[in-house]
């Protein structure tokens, strides 16, 4: 990966944990405990219910190389961590494809994980939300229903 696409994906994101206030396109879910572990167990139970992890991003650590450059525009909201799973069920991509091919541009999927106050917040984009319009929303849906149900397992 070069780059120029590192740095698109990282800004991708970013920009998708702005919103993290009540959004309705954002799902998010808060737990007692450090960043890693959350990762950890999200990791976990997506890959239990046939979601595989294809790229892990530790986007705090890359941001952090700017903190002298970016001097009191870096971290404003004291974030202890930023971490991205990329992931990916291939069954459902396939039967996404099969009804609507626009909506693989959620595909791969993502979820950010992110450390605020001592606790981990785990934000996943609502596929439905997306694809309000699409005839694939019932697939999206259920997409979205299993992801949410790995994120809260892990959260418990």
């Amino acid at each position: 990966m070069s780059i120029r696409h590192l740095i698109a994906l990282l800004l991708l994101i970013i920009a998708s944990t702005t919103c993290i206030a009540a959004s309705p396109a954002v799902y998010e879910k808060s737990g007692n405990m450090p960043i890693d572990e959350a990762f950890d167990a999200v990791y976990q139970e997506l890959e239990q219910r046939n979601f595989y992890v294809i790229f892990e991003a530790n986007i705090g650590k890359n941001l952090s190389r700017f903190k002298d450059k970016w001097a009191e525009n870096y971290n404003k909201n004291k974030l202890g961590g930023i971490r991205s799973l990329v992931f990916c069920n291939g069954w459902y991509a396939n039967k996404v494809s099969n009804i609507d091919p626009t909506m693989l541009a959620l595909c791969p999927l993502h979820l950010t994980v992110i450390e605020r106050s001592g606790k981990a917040h785990i934000l996943f984009v609502k596929p439905s939300f997306i694809g309000q319009d699409s005839p694939a929303l019932p697939v999206l849906t259920e997409i979205e229903e299993t992801v949410i149900e790995a994120i809260n397992a892990a959260m418990e």
